[in-house]
């Protein structure tokens, strides 16, 4: 009997993580992959949506929406001040990719696969921020900045596989919460909405702030590290 229910058990876990494939238009895919074409598609409505009928509406006296988004707009615009200093570009870009890793998790709560939940979508972010890396890199510093952004091409490697699996590791605590009966009235309901919720937010939330840091970094040009490198060693040795 024990045996039945740990072979169902892992059954259950290799499914969670390693699920079969579907079929779009003749080729195999994973189920994460409709899961992206939807959060892709109502994060696309929901822009057009504000950029047509909210924003032309704004006050100067913001009204609760107004102040919502204004808000979410003025984080991610200090964060990308203060740790990459580049151009608005690096903030719009850490907030899409916050919401759609968010929106891609939250989605587990009405029974759709989570879009992380697929490697591919994972590698396909990282590499983004690592050609962002590359791009402000050879804008600061030229050539030496392109050998330096070589340098980091472990970072791709590191950011969608840890993103990977704390999203695969979520699957497997929830499945394996679900699997006990003596759980499995209200229980599970309350730990899985406030699980996903927590783990999308701060999946979301150290994404966005790694890109920003590894990408203000390369954006500083050499004459500026040397500089902060110097007046450090200087300091320490006054010390």
């Amino acid at each position: 009997m024990l045996y039945l229910i740990s072979a169902s058990l892992g059954e259950k876990m290799r499914e969670a993580l390693l699920p079969e494939n579907v079929h779009f238009f003749g080729l195999g895919v994973n189920p994460s992959f409709y899961t992206s074409l939807i959060v892709s598609g109502v994060l696309i409505l929901f822009a057009i949506l504000v950029r047509v009928f909210a924003i032309p509406r704004f006050k100067e006296v913001p009204g609760r929406f107004q102040s919502f988004l204004e808000s979410i707009v003025s984080m991610f615009d200090s964060m990308n001040a203060e740790n990459s200093g580049t151009r608005a570009f690096m903030g719009a870009y850490v907030f899409s990719a916050a919401a759609y890793i968010f929106l891609g998790t939250m989605v587990e709560l009405i029974g759709l696969r989570p879009v992380m939940g697929d490697l591919n979508a994972c590698v396909a972010l990282a590499l983004f921020t690592y050609l962002l890396i590359f791009f402000f890199a050879i804008k600061a510093n030229g050539a030496k900045g392109a050998l330096g952004a070589l340098k980091d091409v472990t970072v791709p490697i590191s950011m969608s596989f840890r993103l990977f699996g704390s999203i695969s590791s979520g699957l497997l605590i929830t499945e394996l919460v679900y699997n006990y009966i003596f759980l499995s009235f209200g229980l599970p309901v309350i730990v899985g909405v406030l699980f996903t919720c927590f783990h999308a937010l701060i999946q979301a939330y150290v994404f966005a702030i790694l890109s920003s840091l590894f990408v203000g970094e390369a954006a500083v040009p050499s004459a500026r590290k040397q500089n902060h490198k110097n007046k450090t060693e200087s300091g320490e040795k006054v010390a």
